[in-house]
């Protein structure tokens, strides 16, 4: 991006948070950033492997005329090239539950979990389900997911795109994610907290609806929701479990700082990740536990959004 797009970009994004990008990391990071916000995002999808398989799919798109990348780093995802979301929506392999539309940072979370078939998993935010039926799909829809949601309308999106993907592992709950641990100790195998966040990964620069309503209040107000939801799902994970953390914002208030509160707090270590992902960075060490770095945050640019994700076992 040329200076004079640069200086467009700060002048368009929330003075405080530009500010808070260039303090927290290098100007070379702060920069790739805000470029990345700049850029329109392709569309990608996740074929449902409950329902079809990759090559069907590829001999589908084909046939239509639709140009796709492929994705090294999850065979069943790919990068949408000359259509957008509307039109894919318009074809029988979405309209039968065959493909999800999804964005790639979000395909992250349930890949470092990795739930196998048998598992007992816990999805402590779960609407609108993109990631509990990717779990599902992982899982060969075998074993068990509860899928919590507090917000009843979205809720009831969770529970279509459940059964959109056939999904029939999944029980729906409709509950506050905070009760959750008290009601369920010690009982899952995998919890997949991928909290309510400030969004700041999806700014578009272009898009003033992305970012109009975030403020520095905003954050903070999220960062005791989230202690809240993160010492919930480690009471609800068995001793020995795994949980990934996940945000798709980019300050260290919702994630660096949520995971220092969360070692200091629990019996927990910080596992590394060992997905081989690209346009990513540590996790920030300091004024942090060292640990810290086995974090990854997915930097945004045309092909996803910025990302933040951390492997915990109990």
């Amino acid at each position: 991006m040329e200076a004079k797009s640069l200086l467009y970009a700060k002048n368009k994004l929330p003075l405080d948070f530009t500010q808070e990008i260039y303090n927290t990391f290098s100007s070379k990071i702060a920069d790739k950033i805000l470029t990345g916000m700049y850029e329109k995002r392709y569309t990608t999808l996740r074929v449902n492997t409950i329902k079809y398989n990759i090559e069907d799919l590829i001999a589908v798109l084909k046939k239509e005329n639709i140009e796709f990348e492929k994705v090294e780093w999850y065979e069943n995802a790919l990068i949408i090239k000359n259509v957008n979301e509307r039109k894919l929506q318009e074809l029988e392999i979405y309209k039968n539950g065959y493909i999800y539309i999804q964005s790639l940072s979000s395909m992250i979370p349930p890949l470092v979990l990795n739930p196998k078939r048998g598992d007992k998993v816990l999805d402590l935010t779960a609407a609108p389900g993109s990631k509990t039926t990717q779990m599902s799909a992982m899982m060969e829809n075998e074993g068990y997911i509860l899928a919590n949601e507090l917000d009843t309308i979205r809720c009831q999106r969770l529970k279509y795109n459940v059964d959109m993907q056939g999904a029939s592992i999944v029980e729906i709950n409709n509950a506050n994610g905070e009760i959750i641990g008290e009601k369920y100790p010690n009982t899952f195998d995998k919890i997949l907290l991928d909290v309510p966040c400030s969004g700041e990964g999806r700014f578009e620069i272009e898009d003033e609806k992305t970012y109009k309503n975030w403020s520095t209040k905003q954050v903070e107000e999220l960062s005791q929701v989230q202690r809240k939801l993160f010492n919930s799902a480690i009471k609800a994970l068995k001793p020995g479990g795994e949980m990934v953390y996940s945000t798709c914002t980019l300050n260290t208030k919702e994630n660096e700082e949520i995971l220092n509160w969360g070692l200091k707090n629990f019996k927990i270590r910080i596992e590394d990740i060992d997905l081989k992902l690209k346009n990513t960075t540590k996790g920030i060490t300091k004024g942090f536990d060292n640990s810290l770095k086995k974090a990854i945050r997915v930097l945004p640019n045309k092909y996803q959004e910025g990302f933040f994700v951390a492997k915990i076992i109990k």
